[in-house]
């Protein structure tokens, strides 16, 4: 299966915070791999902005050691490297002192019929502070396209009044809210699964689904990410957006063409009907907890060196939504740090058969569960009931039915980054796998009781082991139910 590469029209792209890890690691390293897939336009441009002091050179050198450092040697082609490097400038700006604007203007101006993507890879604080730029110093004009990372406030409340903000300086048209699992080839293709084939979509109901489980395990702590983190939390850092982005796709209605408001439409509904989890019924429903050290590494509190930390680092949820199609049905959301490995995946657990012929002849019959898996081996694999072959009795096994994503295309496991789709989608001007800005205000909307809840009750979380599943608390979230949660192995 060979790739079709479509070819975008020139552009500008501006990375505010050009010197974090976010733009050295991912955006980068990202359009380096759009440009050696000859998808990037011959006169594009990328400017870097930061407060450091840095010339061209000096900056394509510091681009240049990023790329040694996130891409595998064999993928970087000389001469690609060379024509992707001339395409870097560099301008270093206070973007809260608006003076300091001027050099950014003047090479914008250079070009002034292109497209021009501005790129807000800063702290949240700064989102603002640089959307105001921009319109005071006119940026904000024709096709300037403004992508903003999470997170998107901190609430409700500050959500709206960003959204705000960001609206004063650009049109909803204009603004791209990234999230980059929306990127990911599988979460994607389970909008093909789901809507181009006639196989599932029938069975995509209350009427023979037992529940849906959707799990995101991360091996790391929070490392250099503790003073933020310790202000934010699982909840906030993981929940609010991408576990319920992929709540949504799952749960949604089939939109009445695949295009970006009819997509963002039918997500919406679905946050609308979230059951509510408000006072002791958010604590019946949910379950948090906090990674402890092991002989070799701190655990989380000694990361933040904050010993009194009540700053969840694990969140498991069982959410259920009002509507017709999903009546019944519990979803059952999960996130953690320091757990036993790294792996994304959203299960699909359907009811056993209403009627087992086989009696006493066969084994137990297991339900058959289909997985989508984001990470780290993106596929689809679907569980079913066979029999076993050979003479002496007839037994039924479960056999697997595997689909890999990475196998099944001509470049290997080398499988893109979902960065290096978003960004070409914003040059595109494709708002399709994005979010917008009721989105994001819902589900601060379901999110902010739970956490007052938890900071009314007065309990920390719960402690469990760095390279466990998590803790018990969340065995007996599932367990109440009679379920169980899948096993967190890659």
């Amino acid at each position: 299966m060979t790739q079709t590469i479509i070819p975008v029209d020139n552009f500008d792209l501006v990375v505010f915070g050009a010197t974090g890890d976010l733009a050295l690691r991912k955006l980068f390293p990202a359009l380096y791999r759009r440009d050696a897939a000859e998808q990037l336009p011959e006169e594009a441009r990328i400017i870097g902005v930061s407060l450091s002091e840095y010339d061209d050179i000096g900056f394509r050198n510091k681009v240049h050691e990023s790329l040694g450092l996130h891409i595998e040697s064999a993928d970087l082609d000389p001469t690609c490297v060379e024509r992707f490097l001339s395409r870097i400038h560099y301008l270093s700006v206070d973007v809260s002192n608006h003076q300091t604007w001027e050099g950014l203007s003047t090479c914008l101006e250079q070009k002034p019929d292109r497209i021009r993507v501005y790129y807000l890879s800063v702290a949240p604080s700064f989102f603002g502070v640089i959307a105001d730029g921009l319109a005071a110093t006119r940026l904000n004009q024709n096709e300037a396209r403004l992508v903003v990372e999470k997170p998107f406030g901190h609430d409700q409340k500050s959500a709206q009044e960003l959204n705000q903000q960001l609206g004063n300086a650009f049109p909803e048209t204009s603004i791209y809210r990234i999230d980059h699992y929306l990127g990911k080839e599988t979460v994607q293709n389970l909008m093909a699964f789901r809507f181009a084939n006639t196989l599932f979509e029938p069975q995509w109901n209350s009427h023979a689904v037992d529940h849906v489980q959707i799990t995101v395990a991360e091996t790391l702590g929070v490392g250099t990410r503790g003073r933020y983190y310790d202000g934010v939390g699982a909840m906030r850092d993981m929940v609010q957006n991408h576990l319920i982005q992929l709540l949504c796709l799952i749960a949604m209605e089939p939109p009445y063409a695949f295009t970006a408001d009819a997509l963002r439409d039918e997500k919406i509904k679905v946050l609308h009907s979230l059951r509510p989890l408000t006072g002791k019924d958010a604590l019946k429903n949910t379950r948090r907890g906090q990674y402890l050290s092991t002989k070799n590494e701190p655990g989380y509190v000694e990361e933040v060196d904050t010993p009194n930390s009540i700053c969840e680092t694990f969140v498991a949820i069982k959410a259920e939504l009002q509507c017709w199609r999903w009546s019944g049905v519990p979803f059952y959301l999960r996130t953690g740090k320091k757990l036993r490995e790294q792996l994304a995946e959203i299960a699909i657990t359907f009811k056993k058969p209403h009627y087992t012929l086989f009696g006493d002849l066969a084994t137990p019959v297991r339900t058959n569960t289909l997985v989508i898996r984001l990470q780290p081996d993106e596929g689809l694999s679907l569980s079913v009931m066979t029999k076993d072959p050979g003479q002496g009795g007839f037994r039924l096994n479960e056999s697997v039915l595997d689909m890999s994503f990475s196998e099944s295309r001509t470049h290997g496991n080398n499988a893109p980054d979902s960065y290096e789709r978003l960004l070409m989608d914003v040059v595109r001007g494709d708002q399709t796998l994005f979010m917008r800005r009721d989105e994001v205000e819902e589900a601060w909307k379901w999110i902010d009781p739970i956490i007052l809840a938890w900071q009314a009750s007065g309990e920390r979380p719960e402690s469990y082991d760095s390279g466990s599943s998590g803790p018990a608390g969340s065995i007996e979230l599932m367990a109440e139910s009679g379920r169980r949660w899948r096993d967190i192995k890659s």
